[in-house]
């Protein structure tokens, strides 16, 4: 394995992550396609053979419970000094009030729920998944620095939002003299490149690395257009997978031309696919939410792989642009993005 820096930070990952809303209870969170702890731990151990360094998870993740499956697994097959443990907060983790969002109150009480349940007393990467327009985001941010100063955290990462939000979140750390978000967890695969336009040039010209969720679109990358296969996750995801991909035309040329490269290099799908996204200025490494030994063993393979300029014209040309959702968490904007898809 050949590790790299995350952004312009001094800090060591795998140009893979493993992604481990996977793995989790299936009783707490999501229980047709989570994996529980007696399926994840060799995957987790399989992944740390292979080289692998860096491991994303999030409080919400069935509800704690990834957190601690990942947790008890690297404090058992890992050096906790070699690994990169990243983990985020926001939404609600339970009734009542001050079980969600940003604010000061809320940071400093999930990251001790995050630190017990990992088994740590740092985490490497803190993520603020989503962005909270309940408080003000001055208060989230100096708390957040607080916690790098108090060496709980290491780094700050961010996750989905507007451009011109992250924008201005990079500009009061600057101002203030903050610790800085060093990364940006956003969506972003051959069929979903909408990023393109304003986050990838903003993190290109700030120096932030990206980690991409949904790297395969649930899937569909890895198999061919007319497979009735079907990932369990694309059939629950519900409102985001709706909005996701809407341009099926395009779509299917860009699934056929994946095809179309791995069958003449011998490999599999989700090889060229990942291999395309690491050719891709500011990616830092996918999320890889494997379920299987061989989706690991497919994406380390994916990193020997040099696409050439012909084959990445075959895949980029037929993109269509896409509804633009990225950043949405409000449920009544969503609804009023579906509406405007043809035959919803």
């Amino acid at each position: 394995m050949q590790y790299i820096k995350l952004g312009t930070t001094g800090l060591d990952v795998s140009p893979i992550a493993i992604g481990a809303m996977t793995y989790g209870d299936p009783g707490r969170g999501h229980p047709v396609w989570s994996l529980d702890e007696e399926v994840s731990r060799p995957l987790i151990k399989h992944a740390l053979e292979s080289g692998i360094n860096f491991f994303d998870t999030a409080n919400l993740y069935s509800y704690g419970s990834s957190e601690e499956i990942l947790g008890r697994a690297l404090n058992d097959f890992a050096n906790r000094d070699e690994v990169v443990v990243a983990t985020k907060l926001r939404h609600p983790m339970r009734p009542g009030p001050n079980a969600t969002g940003l604010s000061r109150k809320a940071i400093m009480t999930e990251v001790e729920h995050s630190l017990r349940r990992l088994g740590t007393d740092y985490i490497d990467l803190y993520q603020i998944h989503r962005n909270d327009h309940a408080t003000p985001l001055e208060e989230t941010l100096e708390a957040l620095h607080d916690l790098v100063k108090a060496g709980k955290v290491r780094y700050l990462g961010a996750s989905s939002m507007r451009a011109w939000e992250f924008a201005k979140a990079l500009h009061l750390q600057k101002q203030h003299g903050w610790a800085r978000f060093v990364t940006m967890q956003h969506h972003y695969n051959l069929l979903a490149r909408e990023e393109e336009r304003e986050m990838i040039p903003l993190c290109l010209d700030e120096g932030v690395g990206t980690v991409i969720w949904s790297p395969l679109a649930r899937g569909r990358l890895a198999r061919a257009w007319d497979d009735a296969k079907s990932t369990a996750r694309a059939e629950t995801d519900g409102a985001y997978a709706d909005l996701l991909y809407v341009s099926p035309d395009a779509d299917r040329a860009i699934v056929d031309a994946v095809g179309a490269i791995a069958d003449a290099r011998g490999v599999s799908r989700a090889q060229v696919a990942l291999a395309w996204l690491r050719s891709q200025p500011v990616v830092t490494a996918p999320l890889v939410g494997a379920n299987s030994m061989a989706q690991i063993d497919d994406a380390v393979a994916s990193l020997e792989i040099e696409l050439t300029t012909s084959e990445l014209e075959q895949l980029q040309r037929p993109y269509t642009p896409r509804y633009d959702w990225q950043g949405i968490s409000d449920e009544a904007e969503l609804q009023k993005l579906r509406e405007q898809i043809p035959g919803y």
